[in-house]
Parts: structure tokens; C-alpha cells; sequence
């Protein structure tokens, strides 16, 4: 199975390298080419937060789309290798940070950091995706006003949020992938 492509931008059309193993499901080319028609008019110079980034092909869509800066965040190993490959091939490096850490030890430190933009894409059917919208909820440190957080999830796997500080707005279906955003409210 070929890799993930990038859709648009600086680096259309590189082919990126598949995380090794059955344990990351990149996102499938229509999805993501809608999620960025959706991002259009916000991504551009924007601060992005890939968390649980996997092969990094959702955050180096966004550095390709001009965002200013991505920071990728995953805890594997094989992982963190696969997105230092998928930068030097795409040469959107400058732009990067990539941490090896758990998402949610990340979520709760202190960082020079503030996002405008978080992704949420963390392996499936164990509620890992309400755990961190719920986490990013409570550490509204890191957003930005009118900040934004899509969770990729299977529609199988939803279910309405309690939170205090994030809106959801809308979802999108494709398939077997939802997409589901919400909007920082303010603290």
C-alpha cells in the first residue's frame, strides 16, 4: 500500500512514508482534502497541534497549506521516525517541532506554545479522542482565542462531549472517518 499523499501546497504530491506496522491509520486523501477546503481561510500562518500525528501527514498538509509552525506529538517511537522521514522528504522542516511524548502528559504541561489549530487523531474505539478534547478542554492554555479542534474518529465511536470551554460546531462524514470540530469558546 502506497502512502499518504500530500494534496496541495508547497510539497504536492510527495508521497509520504507509512508509519511501520498495523498500529497508525493515516488519513484517506478525501477527508483530508475536505478537512483543509474546510481550514482553508484559517491555516494559513496558523499554529498547528498534531497530536497522536502518526505518520505527520495531517500537520505537513498544514505546514505545505502555510501554516507557520506544527508541532507533532506522538509517543511511538516508529512514529517520530516516520515524521522526520516524511519531513526531509516534503522540506517543510523549518516549520516543525517533533516531540516523542504522550499526548496527554503533553496536554498538561506548560509550553511556549499556544495553537490555533488542534488535530486529534488517536487510535481507535477506545475513547482516547472524548479523553483528549475533554483534556484540551481543561488546559485551555494552549488554544488561542477562536481556536479550533477536529477529532478524527470512526462515526461508530461518537458521542456528545460535556465541555466548558470548547463548542462543537459541526461534523463531517466520509466513510468510515468523522470529523468532528469545535470551537474555543473563551476561558
Amino acid at each position: 500500500m502506497s502512502g499518504p499523499r500530500v494534496i496541495a501546497g508547497r510539497a504536492k504530491g510527495r508521497r509520504l512514508q507509512m508509519v511501520p506496522g498495523a498500529g497508525t491509520r493515516p488519513i484517506g486523501d478525501r477527508p483530508k482534502e475536505a478537512l483543509f477546503n474546510i481550514l482553508r481561510s484559517v491555516v494559513s500562518r496558523a499554529h498547528f497541534l498534531d497530536l497522536f500525528a502518526g505518520t505527520g501527514s495531517v500537520g505537513i498538509e498544514a505546514i505545505s497549506r502555510g501554516a507557520s509552525l506544527v508541532v507533532f506529538v506522538d509517543v511511538s517511537q516508529l512514529a517520530i521516525k516516520t515524521i522526520h522521514a516524511n519531513l526531509e522528504i516534503t522540506g517543510l522542516g523549518e516549520n516543525a517541532v517533533v516531540l516523542k511524548r504522550d499526548a496527554f502528559a503533553f496536554l498538561k504541561l506548560e509550553t511556549e506554545f499556544n495553537f490555533d489549530l488542534v488535530y486529534i487523531a488517536p487510535p481507535q474505539f477506545q475513547e482516547l479522542w472524548a479523553r483528549a478534547v475533554e483534556e484540551v478542554d481543561q488546559t485551555s492554555h494552549l488554544l488561542n482565542p477562536d481556536a479550533w479542534v477536529i477529532a478524527q474518529i470512526h462515526p461508530a465511536e461518537y458521542k456528545a462531549l460535556e465541555l466548558n470551554h470548547l463548542n462543537e460546531f459541526d461534523q463531517r462524514r466520509y466513510g468510515n472517518t468523522m470529523l468532528v470540530f469545535f470551537e474555543f469558546t473563551g476561558v
